[in-house]
């Protein structure tokens, strides 16, 4: 299924956006739509909701070696307002050696689920501490510099950035930028291995916050089966880890099965979830997840049942 395969690429950087409508040919649309309904049982907690819960708009502009892209997504601000923020906004320039050079605002390149539904494999995300999610553009998103190199069997990107809006020299304080260096390797049949560290300058009192990320994907006909270890060193402060194993076993070409386990640290807390999710291909553009994940949470355990429906164009 189309949404699946966008899943896998996108985890490793291999693809940056969806399939696109072609307006000319320098530029192209993209972007989705996703709803959902959820039901959270968490003890004597009960809660429904039912929402659009994200609009993604994409605009693609080629010109010779210079490509750009423009992602105008909405967003919960303040009481719930829904707000459209520029969620990305950057242009590459491509030599012909393999090297190239990327300016602006843009997601990390590390983590395997991806940074918008048609990313993922599940409804919900792996990790319900938000540290541990790289892909999400809504949590990892940066403002800076990126050099990257691509080859037959591996890619390479080394980035210096900062937390959107940041100043990075006033004339009080100097905030050196964030590190990050990903690589993804797919030299081995069937097999992609994404790998790095993204280091946080000055994020806690002990010092940098540095973020290992390690994931893997191995696809045996209708089975795909991934892998993913996340290391977070607060310099000294704590030391949290976390992880997931998952499986998606496509049954048909319209309907198939994921299921994922998940663990992950917060200080001296352990917590983890099991999903189990249900997919299908309505046509090529349209896809539903009905997911049921028993979660171990903060407070007691937690089962959330939830239907989502994601169109892309």
């Amino acid at each position: 299924m189309k949404n699946k395969l966008l899943a896998l690429l996108a985890a490793f950087g291999l693809v940056a956006t969806v399939h696109a409508v072609e307006i000319n040919d320098n530029l192209s649309i993209n972007g989705f739509i996703d709803g959902s309904w959820s039901n959270i049982d968490q003890g004597a907690s009960d809660t429904n909701d039912l929402d659009v819960d994200e609009v993604e708009l994409n605009f693609i502009v080629n010109a010779g070696n210079v490509s750009g892209e423009i992602h105008i997504d909405s967003d919960d601000g303040a009481a719930n307002e829904r707000d459209i923020d520029l969620e990305q906004v950057h242009f590459t320039y491509t030599m012909d050696n393999g090297l190239s050079v990327t300016l602006g605002r843009f997601g990390s390149a590390l983590g395997f689920e991806g940074e918008d539904p048609a990313g993922l494999y599940t409804f919900s995300r792996a990790y319900a501490d938000s540290r541990y999610n790289l892909g999400d553009t809504d949590n990892m998103v940066r403002e800076g510099v990126s050099f990257g190199y691509s080859a037959d069997a591996f890619s390479l990107a080394i980035s210096a950035v900062n937390a959107e809006g940041t100043i990075e020299e006033t004339g009080v304080t100097n905030d050196d930028l964030d590190l990050e260096i990903a690589i993804t390797y797919n030299g081995i049949e069937n097999l992609v291995i994404g790998a790095g560290m993204h280091s946080v300058n000055a994020a806690t009192a002990a010092g940098d916050q540095d973020i290992t990320n390690i994931h893997a994907a191995y696809t045996m006909d209708k089975l795909m089966l991934a892998a993913e270890y996340v290391n977070i060193d607060d310099g000294g402060a704590s030391d949290d880890s976390a992880y997931l194993l998952l499986a998606d076993y496509d049954v048909n070409d319209k309907f198939g099965v994921a299921a994922r386990y998940s663990e992950y640290e917060v200080g001296a807390a352990q917590f983890d979830r099991v999903t189990v999710a249900p997919n299908y291909a309505i046509t090529d553009s349209l896809g539903a997840i009905l997911e049921y994940s028993s979660s171990e949470v903060a407070g007691g355990d937690e089962d959330m049942l939830a239907l989502e429906l994601t169109f892309t164009f």
